[in-house]
């Protein structure tokens, strides 16, 4: 048997083991990964393909970036876990370097983006009642239709997919549901005892979806003059992905409560973080709320070489004129199946009309020419390579989609 037959059968070996052992929560493509450097992951197969995912923007700045390794391996020479019970030396110096540069007063640090998410609705909850004066066991937080903000049980409870919510209720009460970019239902639903409004700035799982224009400003207004916290979800959305380091900036907002993530540690590490003025963030008390790994020293090390490299290598800017360039591209080799190509920074998406045989067939048949995509609700497929894209590799990937679009 040659080498090719061997890699092949270990391929499918992975995949028979993940079969037989694994929960089938996850529908991958068939492609089993052992490597990554910047933008290029490799399979077991010796195959390179171009990461247009990034780990759902946790790579933002590419796989393995050696300067966040190094910030990693040296802290994971000293010292990796401490708790909250005591001090260390990394977590101040992440507070300082992530307030510096988003404007935040005040940062709590978490793990996971659903936990930064769990954290905004009970900040939001307590802020209620001591500040504004809802009464106990009122606070009613409003979220948008088509949300993804994560997998816990209380973020299901108010999602509108139906794979999301499905068979795991019953659910938390204190939710109120409106259209995404529609600021006229916001201002219908905000009621007495609302506390917050929870939105992304981009609907990212959704299908990279964008509100009208003007929308987050409206948005803003509205939660200022009716004093309801603004929350924003920039796990996808932030760190750089849209050209900007906060989506938000793009409308001249700023958030009461910013939540990011993923890229936040490089994909290094789980790490995310809530973002607050003084206000908001006062509310909380020692013992009310916490995380064993949650501001750890290694996860704080990651996060601060993540962000340092994100801005000493001009990662945001690029991302924005690559990113306008690899969209007009799409856009130029677009097909008379494809319904729209839309994107901001390195957020784009090729959606097809609902004839054009899935955009799971183009996700394969790119996976063969050597660029993994991944479909999202069955006819868009998503782009998100990692920020240091250049000019030839986006130019790269028009030509791949040129080859593989219906």
């Amino acid at each position: 048997m040659n080498d090719v037959s061997l890699n092949r059968a270990l391929t499918q070996r992975y995949i028979d083991t993940e079969a037989r052992l694994g929960a089938k929560n996850y529908k991958p493509l068939d492609v089993v990964l052992t490597r990554g450097e910047g933008v290029h992951v490799w399979d077991v197969d010796g195959n390179r393909y171009l990461d247009c995912l990034s780990a759902y923007s946790a790579v933002n700045q590419g796989h393995c970036h050696p300067k966040i390794l190094a910030a990693m391996v040296e802290q994971a020479g000293r010292l990796t876990l401490t708790s909250r019970a005591f001090r260390n030396d990394q977590l101040a110096p992440f507070y300082e370097e992530v307030c510096a540069l988003t404007n935040s007063h005040k940062v709590l640090p978490m793990n996971s983006g659903a936990e930064a998410v769990e954290t905004a609705l009970k900040v939001a909850r307590k802020w209620g009642y001591e500040i504004k004066g809802v009464p106990d066991g009122q606070a009613e937080i409003v979220v948008a239709a088509d949300n993804f903000h994560g997998r816990t049980v209380a973020i299901v409870g108010f999602s509108t997919d139906p794979d999301s919510r499905g068979g795991f209720g019953p659910f938390a009460p204190g939710f109120r549901t409106v259209p995404f970019g529609d600021a006229a239902a916001l201002e219908a639903a905000i009621g007495p005892n609302t506390v917050a409004f929870l939105v992304e700035p981009i609907q990212g799982e959704a299908g990279v979806i964008f509100p009208p224009a003007g929308y987050l400003r409206r948005v803003r207004e509205l939660c200022t003059r009716h004093n309801v916290i603004l929350i924003l979800d920039e796990i996808q959305t932030g760190l750089g992905r849209t050209g900007r380091l906060l989506a938000e900036e793009h409308d001249g907002i700023e958030a009461d409560l910013t939540l990011i993530g993923k890229a936040l540690s490089g994909g290094f590490y789980p790490v995310s973080a809530v973002l607050s003025n003084s206000e908001v963030m006062g509310v909380l008390h020692p013992g009310e709320h916490g995380s064993t790994f949650g501001g750890n020293p290694l996860a704080c090390a990651v996060a601060r070489a993540a962000l340092k490299v994100l801005v000493e290598e001009g990662m945001v800017e690029n991302a924005a004129r690559v990113g306008a360039r690899l969209q007009a591209g799409l856009a130029q080799v677009a097909t008379s199946r494809v319904k729209e190509v839309r994107g901001r920074g390195l957020m784009i998406a090729v959606e097809l009309h609902a004839d054009a045989g899935g955009a799971r067939r183009v996700c394969e048949a790119l996976q063969g020419r050597g660029l993994l995509a991944k479909e999202t609700h069955a006819h868009t497929i998503r782009i998100a390579p990692p920020l240091i894209l250049t000019d030839d590799q986006a130019d790269w990937i028009v030509d791949q989609f040129a080859a593989a679009l219906p």
